[in-house]
């Protein structure tokens, strides 16, 4: 059923593989077994991409309905077994990465018997599993795009910040205009990238575009392109916390930045947490401070100048309290 489920989502069987983590002949021989025992086949070939038939699309409904009932039946049962044991599914935008897995350590250092599961995916994959309910919570970045009914609690900042290589000449300038910034070249992440679009809006702002150079798939790859002399880009000051590209990256002065953001724990409106997902998202808003600090360490590390703090105290963050979209 998981894996009718992904190949319906993804369109492949390739895809659905790689995200179940078995190997193609694998998906293909379940995939036959369910179609001879349901008596039809189930998809259909369309050029590079399988599509399914009216049959396949009967069985996918029913199967969604199947996983959405077993996923109730899990947090009921968590319920019952109070925190000792249970199972916590965490799903998070990419960028998230740099600071979900300390606070799901630290949580599972308190509450040693739950099992947890983390899924790191772009916003576009994290939309779609919370469509269809498959985790507990999500950790995301602007809960306005979700394009549904969402719940969101504000966790922690999520600065914007524009980066470039330290040797680069606008490190010596300040206040550098925006007129000035469209000249670089840009290394941003794909289109629908949540740092993408804040960026095009606050160039759109000025009736200016950036000149993006090259798309990259990762902030990692985007952070080697930087050192490569490949051009600049704008970036979470999350995902500058562990290495700032090994002392060779640097913050520029730009006006209008760091573009204030925010990280928020989301669930869709009307579903029921479990005692254990309540536990979590209250345990993770508690570590506000301590993400807020790295930040304040990484941007003063960052800074030419070393002077001021990017972030204000706990009482000027954008949201403290619950949103509700």
């Amino acid at each position: 059923m998981q894996l009718l489920e992904a190949i319906v989502r993804l369109g492949s069987f390739t895809r659905a593989a790689e995200e179940m983590f078995l190997t193609q002949p694998t998906v293909s021989m379940q995939i036959k077994k369910l179609s001879d025992t349901v008596g039809m086949p189930l998809f259909l070939t369309a050029g590079r991409q399988v599509v399914p038939t009216d049959a396949g699309r009967e069985v996918h409904a029913a199967v969604r309905t199947i996983l959405r009932t077993l996923s109730d039946l899990e947090t009921k049962l968590a319920d019952l077994k109070g925190l000792k044991s249970g199972r916590l599914r965490l799903a998070v935008i990419t960028t998230a990465k740099y600071f979900a897995p300390e606070i799901l350590g630290a949580f599972c250092e308190k509450f040693p018997g739950i099992e947890v599961s983390l899924k790191i995916t772009n916003r576009d994959r994290i939309i779609e599993r919370m469509a269809a309910h498959e985790d507990d919570l999500y950790i995301f970045g602007e809960p306005k795009s979700a394009g549904m009914d969402v719940e969101a609690t504000y966790l922690a900042p999520n600065p914007l910040v524009i980066v470039a290589r330290n040797d680069h000449p606008l490190t010596q300038e300040r206040r550098i205009p925006l007129e000035r910034l469209a000249e670089e070249n840009f290394l941003l992440r794909e289109t629908g990238s949540g740092i993408r679009d804040s960026l095009v809006r606050r160039f759109q702002e000025k009736g200016l575009r950036p000149r993006v150079r090259m798309e990259l798939g990762s902030n990692e790859a985007i952070k080697h392109a930087i050192v490569a002399g490949l051009g600049i880009s704008a970036l979470s000051l999350h995902s500058l916390n562990l290495d700032w590209g090994g002392g060779r990256l640097a913050m520029l002065d730009v006006e209008g930045f760091p573009v204030d953001r925010a990280w928020y724990l989301v669930h869709p409106k009307g579903r029921e947490l479990s005692t254990l997902a309540r536990t979590f998202l209250a345990f993770a808003i508690e570590q506000e401070p301590e993400i807020r600090a790295t930040l304040n360490t990484t941007y003063q590390t960052l800074r030419a100048d070393n002077q001021a703090i990017l972030l204000p105290e706990e009482d000027g963050h954008p949201d403290p309290h619950p949103i509700h979209r």
